[in-house]
């Protein structure tokens, strides 16, 4: 009996025991093709030899030096690195341990930057509805992914929901693409005047939606409006790219391809890859530079932030995308493997929808193509996919609740940046067996 609080009470999970390239192992013997990344955090795959070594070398001259004191040369760097390819005025970086506590960190810094300007009366942020920023009580209120937040919804502090950018169930039948984008912003517009701009802190968004809508990207021009407004208001734009961000969309931040600046940028996920929990926040350099020339001080830590070796593993990870060129493979393995899907779901009678960015893609699943009715909740299809995946030794991300919590069924694929075409073969025909298998049951 496993003493372990695993995920489910009811059943506890194989045992991985080693893994390499895209390819986990567990006791028994049996190999699982990692197309998801785990939770979109493998960029470079397993046992990656260049991020061990810096991780030993990092473990040999100082394994931890806590921030109250030190400050580390590893950590300095991967600082540097991000705010040189950051976008343009991004000029502070606060290391974290993960991407709930990155978006939690983000909050207070927003909160604080107004503080400082005496503006004490702003206390509210602005979000949409079916996203999700992470599981401490601040990202949980802000993040609009229902089934999490229900058990807790007395603790968490109320948050002004517009709708998400969800082009393929919301756009409507006759309307363009710019009628439907310039809906979605009056509607953040009326909520801010709503609110009463002087009360509003921020607007937080994913820039591509990640686990609760299923790689879900923006329509165009949609976050230059949304930084419009913001700067119109004097509001901030937090863009949480725990999930879509370094690197996995095809640009190291997805956040690039809108041509816009948020305020602050939320990153871990694929930050360290996997080989160290670590995350970060960036900053604008006003943001940095009213805190400095105010109290001094962000008002806010943890016994972890800058840890030495997850700095190391995190600058090693972004030396080998830079290095390798896995950018631009990104851009190429994700149009292959678009088109890989298209080949085999595109006229699926029970697949709606193949969208996503690079290697960050996602089907959703439908009762009928024709109306878009999804899948009955109770089926549960999005779970009986993954265990039919499993058992072909394949691994996905898959969701319930896609379009209001509850109803809708998707899967996410976001296999290491690694990835070969043939891998990506491999992978398409064992998930079209698990879904045709999953709705047999």
């Amino acid at each position: 009996m496993s003493h372990l609080i695993h995920r489910s009470l009811r059943q506890t999970p194989p045992i991985a025991t080693h893994a390499s390239g895209i390819t986990v192992f567990d006791n028994a013997g049996n190999a699982y093709l990692d197309a998801s990344g785990g939770a979109a955090v493998s960029s470079l795959g397993h046992g990656h030899p260049d991020v061990i070594a810096a991780m030993h070398r990092q473990i040999d001259r100082c394994a931890y030096a806590h921030t109250a004191f030190f400050t580390t040369e590893v950590a300095e760097e991967l600082a540097q690195t991000l705010v040189a390819k950051a976008p343009s005025g991004i000029q502070g970086v606060y290391l974290v341990s993960g991407g709930s506590e990155a978006m939690e960190t983000a909050l207070k810094l927003a909160r604080q930057y107004f503080v400082e300007a005496g503006e004490t009366g702003r206390s509210l942020f602005i979000a949409r509805r079916q996203s999700y920023h992470g599981n401490t009580l601040g990202a949980l209120a802000v993040g609009g992914n229902e089934w999490r937040r229900k058990p807790f919804a007395p603790l968490l502090m109320e948050v002004p929901r517009v709708s998400p950018c969800y082009e393929y169930r919301d756009r409507r039948e006759g309307q363009s693409v710019d009628a439907y984008t310039a809906c979605l912003l009056d509607e953040l517009e009326t909520a801010i005047v709503k609110a009463g701009p002087e009360k509003v802190i921020g607007f937080g968004a994913e820039p591509v939606v990640g686990a609760t809508g299923g790689a879900i990207p923006p329509t165009p021009g949609y976050f230059a409006g949304v930084r419009a407004i913001c700067d119109r208001y004097g509001i901030l734009f937090i863009a949480d790219e725990v999930m879509c961000g370094m690197g996995r969309t095809g640009t190291l931040f997805a956040v690039e391809q809108e041509g816009v600046a948020p305020d602050i940028i939320a990153v871990a996920k694929g930050l360290g890859g996997g080989y160290q929990p670590v995350g970060a926040v960036l900053a604008q350099g006003a943001i940095v530079e009213r805190l400095r020339h105010g109290s001094g001080a962000f008002l806010h830590g943890h016994t972890y932030i800058g840890h030495p070796v997850a700095a190391a593993a995190a600058l090693a990870v972004q030396q080998v995308i830079e290095r390798d060129g896995l950018l631009e493979q990104v851009q190429r393995r994700g149009a292959t493997l678009k088109r890989m899907l298209g080949d085999v779901f595109g006229k699926h009678p029970h697949v709606g929808d193949i969208r996503g960015r690079g290697l960050f893609l996602g089907i959703e699943l439908v009762q009928d193509r024709a109306t878009k009715e999804p899948f009955a909740p109770e089926r549960k299809l999005h779970a009986a996919i993954k265990n039919e995946a499993m058992a072909r030794g394949l691994m996905v991300y898959p969701m319930g609740g896609t379009i209001d919590g509850q109803r809708g069924d998707h899967i996410l694929l976001a296999p290491p940046f690694i990835v070969s075409a043939s891998e990506l073969s491999e992978i398409v025909t064992r998930l079209a067996e698990a879904v045709d298998a999953a709705l047999l049951k």
